[in-house]
């Protein structure tokens, strides 16, 4: 039996809404209306809409060459490798792009663990969203993404997230010294394997509800890895290509990690292309263990070198940091106001806030009939866990000007007066 949307021939249920263009952050459907994106798309969108640069960009590339297997050279391709070299946090050297999306460049960097190392498992965290493929749908921290599927994907080990707010150890953040980085290490004696070839982990959890790691806990996460010589993969699927207000998030936090994976706004303004981009510890994997048709794209690969062009400039990453700062005050301030805001946390244009109900329990229902009547406010937001959580999201494309992110904040304000009850 074919399941089918409804309203289409999709496979997939979809809205009745129908979107005609877009334009910068904002989103306009069939009936003239416009949305602000606090959601940048699929948080992929890190120059807009229809970016008028990447776009021409685009547009000349088409006109010469679109796509030719990686095994030959292009200009645009070995471009990329060098932009993103350069940008990357020091002793990243080699980038190989033969990925087509953040999936399998997560399963790629884990495949170059495996490799160097001669270990199998991965250790990731609680609430980790590391990729839909069958793999990593396995190595992900919900029991949700796993629980369909009769055959898994063996080999990896979650642990507590850094979750500060909710801590599973139930313990103070002020005084806990990074406790729940010392349980990694009974986890690692006791409950794994004992062949752990790298830890994975998201610098700020996307879809996981946008918990921030406090202060030492990534470098005393890098100093564990270190004693026991585990690589240490950063999922910078979401968190890279400015959106905390540095080109990745390793380098906000000072961390220098094994492997990155980027995607989603490498593109820019939705162009898909990804990457892994590593130490030379990490290198020699050959390509017919991982390598995919569309990977190393040229149309893709000039799309992402415009991207890297405008959002490393050191004015651009100052304004994603502005302007996520005003968001997050204003934010701070609805949360006095509005009982059922609750923990405000973020970096850069990687916002999240809680919305709670009695003795701070998390509100999931809540959490989704405001994002549903968002819209009537003019504004697309998206919530944590597939709708299983709690946390709204605040992450438009990181061209907001800084009257734009009043705008958004001012149309949560009335959102929240008129719905929030």
């Amino acid at each position: 039996m074919i399941h089918v949307s409804t309203a289409t021939n999709l496979y997939y249920p979809v809205s009745e809404r129908k979107m005609v263009r877009g334009q910068g952050i904002r989103l306009y459907d069939a009936d003239g209306n416009a949305f602000i994106d606090c959601a940048a798309a699929t948080f992929n969108l890190s120059l807009g809409y229809s970016h008028p640069e990447v776009v021409e960009a685009m547009k000349e590339q088409a006109g010469r060459l679109i796509h030719v297997t990686s095994s030959f050279r292009t200009d645009e391709v070995d471009a990329l490798a060098r932009n993103l070299a350069f940008v990357a946090p020091e002793g990243l050297t080699l980038v190989n792009p033969k990925v087509g999306g953040g999936s399998e460049a997560n399963e790629g960097a884990i495949k170059m663990a495996q490799r160097a190392t001669g270990r199998s498992q991965i250790i990731t965290l609680f609430r980790a969203h590391v990729g839909q493929t069958l793999m990593m749908s396995a190595m992900s921290g919900n029991a949700f993404r796993r629980e369909p599927f009769p055959v898994q994907f063996p080999g990896s080990l979650q642990v507590p997230d850094p979750y500060c707010h909710r801590c599973f150890y139930d313990k103070n953040p002020e005084s806990c010294r990074r406790f729940c980085v010392d349980k990694i290490e009974d986890f690692i004696e006791y409950a794994s394997n004992g062949r752990v070839a790298a830890i994975l982990l998201e610098p700020i959890s996307g879809n996981g509800g946008n918990i921030v790691p406090p202060d030492g806990y990534l470098q005393k996460l890098r100093a564990l890895c270190d004693k026991h010589d585990i690589m240490l993969i950063l999922d910078e699927i979401q968190t890279g290509i400015g959106r905390t207000g540095h080109m990745f998030a390793a380098q906000h936090f000072g961390i220098k990690p094994d492997a990155i994976t980027t995607a989603k706004g490498l593109g820019g303004t939705g162009a898909q292309v990804a990457a892994i981009i590593t130490t030379e510890r990490l290198g020699g994997l050959p390509s017919d263990q991982h390598s995919f048709t569309y990977g190393s794209n040229v149309l893709a690969a000039a799309a992402a070198n415009k991207t890297l062009e405008i959002v490393r400039q050191p004015a651009f990453l100052a304004n994603v940091r502005a302007t996520g700062a005003h968001i997050l005050s204003r934010l701070a301030g609805m949360s006095e106001r509005f009982e059922f805001v609750g923990d405000v946390r973020g970096v850069g244009l990687m916002i999240g806030f809680e919305i709670v109900g009695e003795g701070n329990a998390p509100d999931v229902a809540r959490t989704n009939a405001l994002a549903q009547k968002a819209m009537a406010y003019g504004l697309i937001l998206r919530t944590s866990r597939y709708g299983r959580g709690n946390v709204l999201k605040i992450r438009p494309p990181l061209i907001l000007t800084m009257d734009e992110a009043e705008e958004i904040c001012v149309r949560l304000e009335r959102l929240f007066a008129a719905e929030g009850v």
